[in-house]
């Protein structure tokens, strides 16, 4: 019997790509929720064989790969200028750390030089390993929940062994305040500043593939479209007229800091964000506007902006 609360995913930077970085217990475990792991994922091509008789053809396997999936909560890192304990992950999804000593760490957007990860994710005495990996991931601030981050990792088969769990650190984890009045604050859209947020959404949709080839192996990140939701209360045309900027397509910033105390405060910046097609609902008998967001670079690689201070 194994039981699906006794699970442990550990993940570890590649110095070389596609090599088991090794990740342990002590120094690399994640405190996750959600975890959804697909073992063994294929590619097959079928033999589609001609017989004197009805039935199937082997389907044999021409690529296979473990894709992991799991939710980590946002939060700082409880000191300034310490990259907090969900860098690697960042950074397995095309996002550059820069640490500026004993002040901040930005996490930004980069079209080469990909890092690449190692996961170990273990059910219970089970080890799913996951090398080369690269994903995409999503952020998710709502009123009155915890705030969190959804990761999605690719990575490269690996013999699945027995093993027994880890025993797992998790100090360099964070407490995380739920996205609220007084912890959540700066939100500004289009220089509108006096926006009453109930929740955003942002996709960075990095486009991730599986290449399996004759001498070579990997997974790539190749593209991506960074996109979001908002929800704001409703405001008169006078007091920001957010349909002329849709129907402009034009492009305004988009800011929103979450936290409160050195760090451990969050702020997400973009630059060029285009809004589009609004529309209403109704929360709490008040008026509401929805609207997708589209995320542009300005010069490049800079459509989006993670500080951690």
């Amino acid at each position: 019997m194994q039981y699906a609360q006794r699970s442990v995913l550990l993940s570890k930077i590649e110095t070389t790509y596609g090599v088991d970085s090794v990740p342990t217990g002590a120094a690399n475990a994640v405190l996750i929720t959600n975890l959804q792991v697909t073992p063994l994922d294929q590619d097959t091509d079928g033999r589609n064989l001609i017989r004197p008789f009805f039935g199937n053809s082997q389907q044999l396997p021409t690529a296979n790969r473990t894709l992991v999936e799991f939710d980590v909560e946002l939060a700082g890192s409880g000191a300034l200028g310490t990259a907090p304990a969900y860098g690697p992950l960042l950074r397995g999804c095309g996002m550059a750390e820069v640490i500026t000593a004993s002040t901040k760490v930005e996490y930004s957007p980069i079209s080469t030089a990909f890092e690449s990860v190692t996961h170990y994710v273990n059910y219970d005495g089970v080890l799913h390993k996951l090398t080369g990996a690269r994903g995409t991931f999503s952020i998710a601030l709502d009123a009155k929940q915890i705030p969190h981050m959804h990761f999605k990792f690719t990575g490269m088969f690996n013999p699945v062994t027995d093993t027994v769990l880890p025993t797992v650190t998790l100090t360099a984890w964070q407490q995380p305040l739920a996205v609220l009045t007084g912890q959540t604050s700066g939100f500004t859209l289009h220089g509108f500043s006096a926006a009453v947020l109930q929740s955003l959404s942002i996709d960075m949709a990095i486009s991730v593939a599986h290449r399996a080839l004759v001498n070579s192996e990997a997974v790539i990140i190749n593209d991506r479209a960074p996109a979001g939701k908002v929800v704001i209360e409703a405001v008169a045309v006078a007091t920001k007229d957010f349909w002329t900027l849709a129907k402009n397509a034009t492009l305004g910033a988009l800011s929103i800091v979450h936290g409160t105390t050195a760090g451990n405060t969050v702020q997400i910046d973009a630059p060029q964000v285009q809004l589009s097609k609004p529309s209403y609902s109704d929360m709490d008998k008040i008026r509401m506007l929805n609207m997708d967001l589209i995320l542009n670079p300005s010069s490049g690689n800079d459509e989006i902006k993670i500080t951690v201070k």
